[in-house]
């Protein structure tokens, strides 16, 4: 009797895990930091701040989509430079498993974590900056490290935890100038972002039973 031919590769999700992509990476963390920078240097130079208007304005009608523009928008080059450098470094650490699950990873950590602010952050107020994602990227390395388990996984949470852990006590109210809801919310969105990616663990196989 002849074997069986063996079945055929699927093709590979983009969302799928694989080797560490560490020049896509590289170039989606440049590309991300160019952004902010550039958009900053536009507003100040040819819209005099004015764009900070896209940033979120919790519960005022026709603004839920500025969740979107919102984490990319910053009150001057101070602001911008205190997040910089977290930005890059925790960005490069999610988009080396996959510039895929990077790109799903920024649009919950935007939407959902941007929609509660929307929904529940301080009135009267202008939430914008990109520690939304830089604490949504935070938790979602954690939240990997969690669900996956696995050598890398856990080696990548230790090494974003011991750079960025302390970072955490701004999910707390603290200074009125700082958007903590913008922290908070966007570490419970990257937690689910990691949840959703990485719920179930690599290399469990199912067993079939015989006939």
């Amino acid at each position: 009797m002849r074997s069986p031919p063996p079945p055929a590769r699927r093709p590979q999700s983009p969302l799928a895990a694989g080797r560490p992509q560490i020049g896509p990476a590289l170039w989606t963390t440049a590309a991300l930091i160019a952004l902010v920078w550039v958009q900053e240097i536009v507003d100040l130079m040819g819209f005099g701040g004015r764009l900070d208007f896209y940033g979120i304005q919790p519960r005022v009608p026709g603004t839920f989509w500025h969740v979107l523009t919102a984490p990319f928008l910053h009150y001057g080059f101070p602001h911008l430079i205190a997040n910089t450098v977290p930005l890059a470094v925790l960005a490069f650490m999610g988009a080396v498993r996959g510039v895929g699950r990077f790109v799903v990873v920024t649009l919950v950590v935007a939407v959902v974590g941007g929609g509660l602010v929307w929904l529940l952050g301080r009135g009267g107020s202008v939430h914008l900056g990109a520690s939304e994602l830089i604490f949504g990227y935070l938790a979602y390395l954690l939240g990997v490290g969690w669900w996956e388990r696995t050598p890398a996984a856990i080696g990548v949470a230790a090494v974003a935890g011991v750079l960025y852990g302390s970072i955490l006590w701004g999910v707390l109210p603290s200074n009125p100038a700082v958007s903590w809801e913008a922290h908070l919310f966007g570490f419970l969105a990257g937690l689910l972002a990691a949840a959703l990616l990485h719920g179930r663990r690599p290399g469990r196989k199912v067993k079939r039973s015989g006939r």
